[in-house]
């Protein structure tokens, strides 16, 4: 019999793999891999410009991966820094033309991968079901911080 740790590991687990297969498939194009499409469609989501600390945020990244997706981004030609107050850290990042249609692409892909993906699922239970993830999120961010009482 499988308990609730592995059932939970297990799918989240599978969950990733594939999504980041997909994601890797359709990034193919640009030149990009999988781990590029959460930092295309969050800069989407902001018109006029993120900070990096803001797209760490956004993505659920740190700072160091951040960077270098940015970085491969950039030279990509997806994504340019503005300056800010004359200093490069506090720069915003958009997306150039191309970018822009790589990240619509990617969004419009992503949206139609996860309709699919649920398609069995009910309105009711797929509300349960998101509203569940944000709860399990939470309260493992929390255990991350604060470590599992005794």
């Amino acid at each position: 019999m499988v308990d609730r740790f592995e059932r939970f590991s297990l799918a989240i687990s599978e969950i990733s793999k594939y999504w980041h297969k997909i994601a890797a498939e359709e990034l193919e194009k640009y030149g990009l891999k999988g781990p590029h499409a959460s930092y295309l469609i969050a800069l989407e989501k902001c018109p006029n410009g993120i900070t990096v600390s803001q797209l760490c945020e956004a993505c659920g990244k740190d700072k160091s991966d951040a960077s270098r997706m940015i970085s491969i981004l950039e030279k990509k030609g997806l994504v340019e820094k503005q300056i800010v107050d004359g200093k490069l850290y506090k720069g915003l990042l958009t997306l150039t033309a191309e970018g822009k249609t790589a990240a619509g692409h990617v969004s419009q892909r992503a949206s139609r991968a996860v309709e699919i993906a649920g398609k069995n699922l009910t309105d009711e239970n797929r509300d349960i079901f998101y509203d569940s993830l944000e709860s399990i999120t939470e309260n493992l961010r929390k255990l991350s911080r604060e470590g599992i009482p005794e």
